[in-house]
Order: C-alpha cells, then structure tokens, then sequence
C-alpha cells in the first residue's frame, strides 16, 4: 500500500494490535471499504485495527505556526499546568538528547538516516534509544545532540530488535544529567506523563497526557511486546525519548503511534514498560561495558 507522504509518514517497523484484527490486515484491506475508496462508516471500525507505526525520525515537511487574525475569535485561556509536572519537565529534558542515524541531520530524514531520541541513564553516560532508529541509519554513524547543541560521535553498546531497544554511549565530557527510573509495577492507569524529546526535530519538547492503560498488547514485527498507553501527543522523532511520571521518573520509552492514514499523532501512543527496559538495558550494558 502507498503510504500518504506528510505529517506523520510511517518510519520504521510496523505495529498492529492482535486483539483486534488477528490476520493482521489494516483497515485499508477491510473487505465493507466501498469501491470508491471511502473509509467504513463505523468510526470504531476503523481505529479497532489501525497500523500503528514506530516513529523513528523527523520528516521533510513544514511545521505550520497559527497566525492571530484580526476580529478573529479571543485564544482561549490555557489550563493550569500542575506545578510537578513543570519541575519534572526541568528535570527531564538536560537528559534527553537528539539520535541522528546514518548521517542524518536534525530535523530531517533521508535514504539510510533517520532522527530519533534518547536519554542518559547512568553516570557514565549511557543512553538508551529505540533500535528501529538505528536500523533506519543503516548501521551508518551515529551522532547524539545534546540540549545545549554540543553533539559528540556516539558509540553503539549494544542493540536488541526483538524488544526494539539499543544502548549507546558518549564521552564523559557529555555530562548529561542521568534520569531516574520508575519502580517496575509503580505505573497507574490515570496518572500524569510528560512525553519528551524531538518531534520533527525540535529538540526539547515536552507533551503532556496520562497512562491511558498498562499491558496493552503490540505487535513489533512478529513479536507481541506489552506496551504503555498514553494520550501525551507522540510524533515522528519521539521514538527513543522517555515517558516520565510527575515525579520525573522514566516509565516508559517512547516507540509508537497509532495512525489514521499516517496522519501523525491521534491521542494513542505506546511505550515501552521501564522493567523491560531496564532488564534489556542492564544486559546490553554488562555484555559491551
């Protein structure tokens, strides 16, 4: 199927919820599409077995910025934002860097290269990120920027497919903040998450929502992955960046969106639960140093 070229284009592996549809097939191969190419009816038909797609780097694409008009309707006023997740913010993002694959550069995605993210996870500086990311650089160098834009020759650990995970490691001279780690099984469905890292290659943003369900099953390739729900807005570029709860803890790593004709971020994204995280991470790193 031609994927529609935009906001949102699919990068990297393929995920669809099993559950739902357990050949596999994506709504576009429903059998009720009409022969004029119109979606079905049901709205719930469609999002039950929408492709959901890794977003491993940024696109060639503008960024439309709204525009105030004159005599136009007053802005409404923002919401309060809770004062916890504004310190977990602060204490987030210093951790947080740019991946940039195959000689991609930031803010963009060629043939062979691709822009993701990343976060610190220890003292010396290792950082952890989505394999798929790498996968779409080809196995070409890889190159971390940090929030205060320095950028250093990243080396590559290790790598695990199966769970789309992989570590790197940049030189001590990096002095990233490492980001704590939630406890296995702390996570709550409602609770607040701050999703961060470089949607479309802008480095450093923070997207708010909640833990929309735990255990969500995914497929990764041919394996079924459980997987983090969340409403925090996800977009090509995010993958490989962290969940945090309100207290800035890592929850999850940020690797998929579910889709409607790859049009970017539809409320539904999927991370990956910190005890897999942190059980790949620890063997990754105990085998490479």
């Amino acid at each position: 199927m031609a994927v529609q070229t935009g906001l949102g284009e699919p990068r990297g592996p393929w995920f669809i919820s099993p559950e739902l549809d357990p050949d596999g097939r994506g709504w576009w191969d429903a059998p009720e599409r009409d022969p004029g190419g119109r979606r079905p009816g049901r709205l719930l038909a469609v999002l039950g077995v929408v492709a959901v797609s890794a977003v491993s780097g940024a696109l060639a694409g503008g960024v439309v910025a709204s525009r105030d008009g004159a005599g136009g309707p007053a802005a409404a006023s923002a919401a309060p934002v809770p004062a916890e997740l504004v310190t977990a913010a602060e204490r987030t993002v210093p951790g947080v860097v740019s991946v940039l694959a195959g000689g991609a550069t930031s803010g963009s995605t060629t043939g062979g290269s691709a822009t993701g993210s990343g976060f610190a996870v220890d003292d010396q500086q290792h950082l952890i990120t989505n394999d798929h990311i790498l996968a779409k650089g080809g196995g070409g160098p890889v190159t971390v920027e940090l929030p205060d834009g320095r950028r250093f020759a990243a080396e590559v650990v290790g790598r695990e497919p199966r769970s789309d995970l992989a570590v790197l490691k940049v030189p001590a001279s990096a002095g990233l903040t490492p980001l704590p780690l939630a406890k296995p099984g702390a996570t709550r469905v409602g609770e607040p998450v701050l999703a961060v890292g470089s949607p479309l290659g802008l480095a450093g943003t923070v997207t708010a929502g909640i833990v929309s369900a735990l255990d969500r099953q995914v497929r990764l390739g041919n394996n079924r992955h459980s997987a983090v729900q969340t409403d925090a807005s996800i977009n090509p570029g995010n993958s490989g960046g962290p969940l945090v709860n309100a207290r800035g803890e890592v929850v999850g790593v940020n690797t998929a969106i579910a889709t409607i004709d790859g049009n970017g971020s539809i409320g539904i994204g999927f991370a990956i639960p910190i005890d897999q995280v942190q059980q790949t991470a620890d063997t990754i790193i105990g085998k490479g140093g």
